[in-house]
């Protein structure tokens, strides 16, 4: 009995390794023999095989008027000088026409009222498959210029009063000022808790924390009196991101003049509600 199973591995066991996993293997060991023994370049074979069925998928159940994406991870982590070589891609499927658009335009309805809910739904999808989206890939998507897409987020968000899940706003990059406002503005001066604010602003709630975190030591420091160079060096943030924080905070105070807390100064009063809305 132990001969034949002897046999039967023998003969049978090489069939194994007549498939794509086996030739890529088999190519590994003999062009790359530095990349190391057989356990790790199992591991390889595993992540490559494992990464083409995710980039690959079979389009069987692909409906018409869908297409296959590839999207930063909403969870990658952004900073200075990353490039996009470097960082965590996922594919997603996108619904770039739709039935409902086409019965849309049937029943007269204007490509100048239809693109801003198309570029929405892009960023909505993708977001909902664990990819975000930046103005450039929608426009691509869209055949439009970047420029229209951010006039479209800017009319969507306005109309709707919630914020589009954007790689921008997700991963804190860009300039825009737009997202942080509107997380600090719901926490502190509606009372919101961190869980309503995640939901209407589309944010993680350590995105959300990290947001209160970064805005309550930039106060304290203010506080202090510390220039915005000295300000960067005690909290480990970009020069920039502490000039946004102080934009932001002069902007409330206009705003908000005579906003005050139990007889506390303005600042003290800022500090207080956001430590005690920033709570999960």
């Amino acid at each position: 009995m132990k001969n034949n199973l002897n046999q039967n591995a023998k003969t049978f066991t090489p069939q194994l390794y007549k498939s794509f996993h086996g030739a890529l293997e088999a190519f590994f060991t003999e062009e790359c023999p530095q990349i190391g023994g057989l356990r790790t370049r199992q591991v390889l074979v595993h992540s490559i095989c494992s990464m083409i069925d995710a980039f690959f998928p079979a389009t069987n159940n692909l409906r018409s008027g869908q297409t296959i994406w590839s999207a930063v991870h909403k969870n990658e982590q952004s900073s200075y000088g990353k490039t996009i070589n470097k960082s965590k891609l996922t594919p997603i499927i996108l619904d770039l026409l739709p039935a409902e658009e086409i019965k849309a335009r049937s029943q007269g309805a204007r490509l100048r009222d239809i693109k801003p809910q198309a570029a929405a739904r892009l960023f909505q999808q993708a977001y909902d498959q664990d990819g975000v989206l930046t103005n450039a890939e929608v426009a691509l998507l869209l055949k439009i210029s970047p420029s229209t897409v951010s006039k479209y987020v800017a009319g969507w968000e306005k109309e709707h009063a919630s914020l589009l899940p954007r790689r921008g706003t997700i991963h804190d990059m860009g300039p825009t000022l737009t997202h942080k406002k509107e997380i600090l503005q719901k926490l502190v001066f509606d009372g919101k808790s961190v869980e309503t604010v995640c939901r209407e602003t589309q944010h993680s709630p350590e995105a959300v924390l990290r947001y209160s975190t970064n805005f309550k030591q930039v106060l304290m420091c203010r506080k202090k009196g510390l220039s915005n160079t000295q300000i960067a060096f005690a909290t480990k943030l970009s020069l920039r991101l502490i000039e946004e924080y102080q934009n932001l905070i002069d902007q409330y105070a206009k705003q908000h003049p005579s906003w005050e807390c139990n007889g506390e100064p303005w600042l003290d009063s800022f500090i207080n509600q956001l430590e005690k809305n920033s709570k999960l």
